[in-house]
């Protein structure tokens, strides 16, 4: 049986795209388990870029089916609009390889309307404003529209009654106007047929092929860091983001799982508002956005930087089950003189190599301890063998994989599928090149 999860270790834009899109060479069924439209997951192949918001990054493979599942959250223009960029690039066998759960819920135009008027207003904590949030507050208080719906003009009509009058009131205090159900309808109606076309039991799907022995992979969404349970909460994301989060989300049991493989960046970044203990606000971290393209694929925000955070790094190592890191990005630090690394924090009960998530609301409460290494200047690029790195390079990763706890599984040195180093494939136990 091999069923990997891959899950972001980090605030979420660790390059699990890049990741998904090469261990998918050997995968057959890639599944996105959470999320919504906010997880641009960006693929280079050749020169070609691709970003991908909804559709698991597996699309680029064409012998891989794609499934959303049950615990994603989905906005139908969006995603038939992904479809409709991929047809136009040539990729004509989309709609057939790809399927999408009769349980997963809708995001409507009210949902991004809510959204948007709450990050206008005072207390807005920096959502992408795609309407995740309230999908999934709907959900929860079960008022939400699921996909199936669609099947069912007269039911789907009285589902999206029934949550536009539970929205009115919010709608109304933060100034803006209610749609009636009829506008609903009517944008609906262009992708209702198209949509009811992928629609399936992806559970059922999911838990045969695994039964069968085929290799599934399931692709997380955001990151550990902004995990629902397990986040800076408030300022996180609305669904289970960590690997338990699969099982939930797909629609299997947990027992299928064979490798949780975690996915992190050879330095730190997030988006939006929240705590980030070791942000970057001088030359380094300018630095690591330039160099990096640290900007929000989904929103071109310019995402904040800062130095890896190890205790962060094995907190997400644990509440995930980690089996195996893949490094992201570590090309990025080429140039710098210095690195430094948080190892530990002072906090009020004293130092700490756990990560203090409970005190990261009120700043300046703890203090990142950092151990400083030295920087390398030659390019990384062309580097196909770890043992080929710089000696300042090859250190630093051996360091991260010792402190971490955590084997090194890949090592990313550039954003194309060729820049990657593959020291252990979790579908065929060796390593293979990408």
């Amino acid at each position: 049986m091999s069923c990997v999860v891959i899950v972001g270790a980090q605030w979420g834009d660790e390059g699990k795209g890049k990741i998904v899109d090469i261990y998918t060479e050997d995968a057959e069924i890639v599944v996105r388990y959470a999320g919504g439209p906010n997880a641009g997951h960006t693929l280079v192949v050749g020169d070609d870029k691709l970003v991908v918001r909804l559709l698991p990054s597996g699309i680029l493979r064409p012998q891989t089916r794609c499934v959303l599942a049950q615990g994603m959250v989905i906005d139908p223009d969006v995603l038939l609009g992904e479809v409709d960029e991929l047809i136009r690039r040539g990729h004509r066998d989309v709609e057939k390889r790809l399927c999408v759960s009769d349980r997963a819920h809708l995001i409507l135009p009210y949902h991004v309307l809510v959204d948007t008027l709450r990050e206008a207003a005072p207390g807005g904590i920096g959502t992408t404003k795609k309407g995740i949030g309230p999908a999934y507050e709907d959900k929860a208080r079960r008022t939400g529209v699921r996909a199936g719906d669609l099947r069912d003009p007269v039911r789907l009509g009285q589902r999206i009654r029934a949550a536009l009058e539970a929205w009115a009131p919010t709608i109304k205090h933060l100034g803006g106007e209610v749609p009636s159900a009829e506008e609903m309808l009517a944008k609906l109606e262009a992708s209702t047929k198209r949509m009811v076309s992928l629609l399936a039991n992806t559970s059922l799907i999911v838990d045969a092929a695994v039964r069968e022995g085929k290799r599934v992979m399931l692709e997380g969404a955001q990151g550990t860091l902004l995990d629902i349970d397990h986040g800076t909460y408030p300022f996180v994301t609305s669904s289970s983001a960590v690997a338990g989060g699969a099982s939930i989300g797909t629609g299997i049991g947990p027992n299928r799982i064979s490798t949780v493989l975690g996915i992190t960046k050879a330095y730190a970044t997030r988006v939006g508002s929240g705590p980030f203990p070791t942000e970057l606000n001088d030359g380094d971290g300018q630095h690591l956005r330039e160099v990096g393209a640290e900007f929000g694929s989904v929103t071109g925000r310019p995402r904040r930087t800062g130095w890896l955070d190890l205790p962060a790094l094995r907190y997400a190592s644990r509440v995930n089950g980690i089996d195996g890191l893949a490094l992201t990005k570590l090309d990025v630090l080429t140039g710098l003189s210095r690195i430094q690394v948080c190892i530990a924090y002072d906090t009020p009960e004293g130092r700490t190599e756990e990560f203090p998530i409970d005190y990261l609301d009120v700043p300046g409460v703890v203090k990142p301890v950092y151990q400083e290494m030295p920087g390398w200047s030659e390019k990384l690029d062309g580097v196909r063998v770890l043992d080929e790195l710089p000696k300042a390079a090859r250190n630093y990763v051996r360091f991260l994989e010792e402190a971490a706890k955590v084997p090194l599984f890949l090592l990313s040195v550039g954003p194309r599928r060729s820049e990657t180093i593959v020291l252990h494939n979790p579908f065929v136990g060796r390593a293979a090149a990408p």
